[in-house]
């Protein structure tokens, strides 16, 4: 039987996630800043719209939150107008959100103010991902309340993982971002160096991807790369403002993480470029401006 859910944020990764959900067979009210889009939504899907994130979570058993920042999750969170205003006992939020780890640990309380439960639980796998149903989900939360969602997850999220505490799925992402950034910098770095040398990119990713120097980011982007096409993805703006979480965590933290923050500033360069849309492996256009 198909569940009560809200889905407030309908950007390039909500508006696919949740329509998995509506086309698994759960009832869903979206709530999106702009109503076109929602309503837009709404008629894809046969689902239906609110016009505020409260009336969204009005009802709904499960509220799904993605949206772009801290900033906008509270926005949507508290006021007259915000989801707790309206939250009924009982009810389980998930926000999908990138965000502070210090944000889910003060939602999460927030949430338990409501008698409801919470779970911070950021993605990754990018447009394409959320297109596809296969992203991943790193979660912070009670193993209650994990089991509880994961037949939603299941939807969207190929992969699914309880990390610990609210404020662990953050954690968590900030890990894969940071990952992330020093796999792209290597790769635009090699790849740079074997135009130079004259090497043939196809030859060359056929021989190394199968071994220690292979990643996700040189099977799937060293040919858009090389091509220096950089009009798909996930954008820079978003890397940057990903980057920026980590950074403040790692200094609250005391762990220094010099790659990262270079990188970060490599992207503000790429910023600078006009590629601020640019999908992140536009490190290498950098590199050959």
């Amino acid at each position: 039987m198909g569940k009560q859910c809200a889905f407030i944020g309908l950007g390039v990764m909500g508006y696919p996630m949740a329509g998995h959900l509506r086309n698994a067979g759960h009832k869903v009210k979206v709530f999106n800043r702009t109503q076109e889009k929602a309503e837009k939504w709404s008629k894809e899907y046969s689902g239906s719209y609110a016009e505020t994130p409260a009336e969204a979570a009005e009802d709904a058993d499960f509220v799904m939150v993605c949206v772009g920042n801290d900033d906008d999750v509270r926005s949507v969170f508290y006021g007259d107008n915000g989801l707790l205003a309206k939250l009924k006992p009982g009810a389980l939020v998930i926000d999908h959100t990138t965000a502070s780890a210090e944000l889910a640990r003060e939602l999460d309380k927030a949430v338990k103010e409501k008698q409801a439960e919470f779970l911070d639980a950021p993605v990754s796998g990018g447009q394409a991902g959320a297109e596809n149903g296969v992203l991943t989900a790193m979660v912070g939360g009670t193993q209650q309340s994990f089991d509880a969602a994961d037949e939603l997850f299941k939807c969207y999220a190929k992969t699914r993982q309880l990390m610990g505490p609210a404020g662990s799925g953050q954690l968590a992402k900030m890990v894969n971002q940071i990952c992330i950034a020093g796999v792209l910098q290597g790769l635009s770095e090699g790849l740079q160096f074997a135009r130079k040398v004259g090497l043939d990119p196809h030859k060359l990713v056929a021989a190394i991807s199968q071994g220690a120097a292979g990643s996700w980011q040189m099977e799937n982007r060293y040919k858009t790369m090389w091509e220096s096409h950089y009009e798909h993805g996930f954008a820079v703006d978003w890397m940057r403002k990903d980057l920026k979480i980590a950074l403040a965590e790692a200094e609250r933290q005391g762990v220094s993480l010099p790659a990262t923050a270079l990188i970060d500033q490599f992207y503000a360069d790429v910023q600078k470029m006009g590629g601020s849309r640019w999908d992140t492996s536009s490190l290498l256009a950098r590199l050959e401006k």
